[in-house]
């Protein structure tokens, strides 16, 4: 069986994430000394030390958590662990992490990509009064009427009973009260900055599109999937236009990680911090074997 990597997507990033590998690895070093003279500011400073506050806005916490991803994948290869990975895929920003390690674009390109959409996602949030909830333990046949009664969007499909919903805040907030009355089990408003997959991103939407018009992508090594589809995707044009329209549409993650499986993925790697997608990936299939690294110590366990 083939590995497939995968990728954490933003609200999984801690203080102190990478410091490990930034001690231990030279080509981890060299990563980050990159990262902060191509954004022109100290991502590494921010993501070792914090303020947590900092590192939580949107255009901090979406390179940070690239670097981070891309570092771990870094020691794995310095060490000789990757073996046979033939997939990658990813939350999110975790998308974009997956296309660098398939090599659609390098390291310093991916980055400025990702500086640029978190900074346009936190322009879109400023500029609109969005919000988000968790529904737990529904359908999605149940939360898409919810959202359908209210106007908002389902914005994220994590695991089965793992539904995120997102829009204006008055309407999230009307959605989260019938809910409450509709019986179903647990309706949280979620303490984030904005409307993340929701047509308040529109203006984060278009603005993304005219950035990547004129980069160049290259055919991925390794099998992607798209948070749009669910679906692997080769064909350079439609990455660039999935990664655009996943920017205002649902992330499909338990139908990108099934479509792995499906296609002979295991075990499960996990980059990134707090084993956020091992949780996920448990709650849709026990069976699954998901291995997780976030620092160094991660490899030699």
């Amino acid at each position: 069986m083939a590995t497939a990597l995968l990728f954490a997507g933003q609200g999984a990033q801690k203080v102190g994430m990478g410091k490990t590998l930034y001690d231990a690895s030279d080509v981890v070093r060299a990563l980050y000394d990159e990262a902060d003279r191509v954004l022109g500011w100290e991502l590494s400073k921010l993501s070792f030390e914090g303020p947590a506050e900092a590192l939580t806005e949107t255009k901090v916490c979406q390179p940070a958590l690239f670097v981070h991803g891309l570092a771990l994948h870094a020691v794995l290869k310095e060490q000789g662990k990757l073996g046979e990975v033939t997939m990658a895929l990813g939350l999110s920003l975790g998308e974009l992490t997956a296309y660098c390690a398939a090599g659609v674009y390098d390291f310093s390109t991916g980055l400025r990509i990702v500086a640029e959409r978190g900074r346009l996602m936190q322009e879109a949030c400023e500029q609109t009064t969005g919000t988000m909830a968790a529904v737990i333990g529904e359908s999605r046949e149940a939360v898409n009427a919810l959202c359908a009664d209210f106007d908002v969007q389902a914005a994220n499909f994590n695991a089965p009973g793992q539904i995120i919903i997102s829009g204006e805040q008055a309407k999230v907030a009307a959605a989260v009260e019938a809910g409450k009355a509709r019986g179903m089990k647990r309706v949280l408003p979620l303490n984030v900055a904005g409307a993340y997959h929701s047509r308040l991103m529109e203006p984060a939407r278009e603005k993304f599109a005219a950035y990547l018009a004129d980069i160049p992508f290259a055919a991925p090594q390794l099998k992607v999937f798209t948070n749009t589809t669910g679906a692997a995707v080769s064909d350079p044009v439609a990455i660039k236009e999935a990664l655009v329209k996943q920017v205002v549409s649902s992330v499909l993650w338990e139908d990108c990680v099934r479509a792995a499986v499906a296609a002979g993925a295991g075990p499960l790697w996990e980059l990134g911090p707090g084993k956020v997608l091992a949780g996920m990936a448990k709650r849709t299939e026990r069976e699954w074997v998901v291995n997780s690294f976030a620092e160094f110590e991660d490899f030699s366990a």
